[in-house]
């Protein structure tokens, strides 16, 4: 009987979102509506009240969906992405919302302003966005201060970047700023990021090269966290390149990967709206494939040995049950939620509990990498 509530709940507002609210808001600029949204999220937050009827609207929670990861509980396993609450302002919201994790950020060791607007476009057709932010926030010292006495109610990530400048360029200064960063959250959130992987900055991705990202791990290693620390890598690196950085994190202290950040390429089976600019990176469904791709090769390579975050077009509970299957613990998204509605974060959940009990599991930790399992199995 819940449940059936909460799908018709989740119907209604994803009628009244897809036929009204979006027509609506996607005639506005999307970065103007983005931070409308986090202003939103900031307001319905931070009073009892708000929250709780927040959570009547979106909520939802299934005991098959709760796993243990490296010492931390997920209520589930969809997640907030990096990227849509940069400076952290909206954490208090986001369960209510039915998130079972979040990473906010990235953040710098300096303030960033980031590129040039326009730096976000919807490509409507291709169900994707155009991201060339540019990695603005305010910056690591501003916002841990803020976060100081916060009290999560899900597990939060701090994902941490190279501040957007070309004082950053140079190897050394990179990897201080990414220290000061990470030094400034040793003892807020559950987990780090350290994005490596950020299309949109200032002199490329330099330490997605071995001997760069061995450099920087070898300083990270010298600050003591009990916290988990992931790698954001691109969906663009060939199959040598993801070995050579796994060679270089199985030296180091790094449990897990998020697979994957947005793509640079512009491929035509994929990348269907004709107005789509060349600057930034694609997210969405033009990211699907190849996320997975990575998810299953990293996986593999490493007989499950990471903790795998899967990240790209995750628009439906079947597009979340694919990254789970090919072995990825947790899932996240941003895309889908602006194209469908934050309704289908529940969604989604609702569909995974479906989508296990059709396929005889218990939990959804006994779907994780369950295609290699069954090829294994039937040789």
């Amino acid at each position: 009987m819940k449940n059936a509530i909460i799908a018709m709940r989740n119907s209604i507002i994803a009628f009244l979102y897809t036929n009204i609210f979006k027509h609506i808001v996607f005639r506005i600029d999307p970065e103007d509506v983005h931070d409308s949204a986090v202003s939103v999220g900031k307001f319905l937050g931070s009073h009892g009240l708000t929250r709780v009827l927040t959570g009547m609207f979106f909520y939802y929670s299934h005991p098959a969906l709760e796993q243990d990861i490296l010492g931390i509980n997920f209520k589930n396993p969809v997640g907030l992405a990096a990227g849509f609450d940069k400076n952290a302002e909206i954490t208090d919201i986001l369960p209510f919302i039915g998130f079972g994790f979040a990473e906010f950020g990235s953040i710098t060791g300096e303030q960033c302003d980031g590129n040039p607007r326009p730096r976000l476009w919807r490509l409507k057709k291709s169900q994707a966005l155009a991201v060339y932010y540019g990695l603005k926030n305010n910056g690591a010292k501003k916002i841990s201060a803020f976060l100081q006495n916060k009290k999560f109610r899900i597990p939060i990530g701090t994902n941490i970047a190279k501040t957007n400048s070309i004082a950053t360029v140079g190897p050394k200064a990179g990897i201080d700023d990414y220290v000061k960063a990470f030094r400034c959250f040793t003892h807020l959130g559950d987990y780090y990021t350290i994005n490596i992987s950020c299309p949109n900055a200032f002199g490329g991705e330099p330490f997605q090269d071995a001997k760069h990202l061995d450099a920087l791990l070898v300083e990270i290693d010298k600050y003591p966290t009990d916290k988990p620390i992931f790698l954001k890598i691109s969906p663009d690196l060939s199959r040598k390149h993801i070995d050579d950085i796994l060679d270089v994190a199985a030296r180091h202290r790094v449990s897990g990967f998020v697979c994957t950040n947005l793509t640079k390429k512009r491929d035509p089976r994929f990348m269907i709206d004709q107005n789509a600019p060349p600057l930034g990176g694609i997210s969405g469904k033009a990211v699907f494939d190849a996320s997975n791709d990575v998810i299953a090769y990293v996986y593999q390579r490493t007989k499950g040995k990471y903790v795998v975050i899967g990240t790209g077009g995750v628009f439906t509970a079947e597009d979340a049950y694919k990254k789970i299957r090919l072995g990825a613990s947790l899932v996240q998204l941003i895309t889908s939620m602006i194209f469908m509605g934050p309704q289908n974060i529940s969604e989604i959940n609702r569909g995974l509990v479906r989508l296990m009990k059709r396929d005889g599991y218990r939990n959804i930790s006994e779907v994780v990498g369950a295609d290699h399992k069954t090829i294994q199995a039937s040789t």
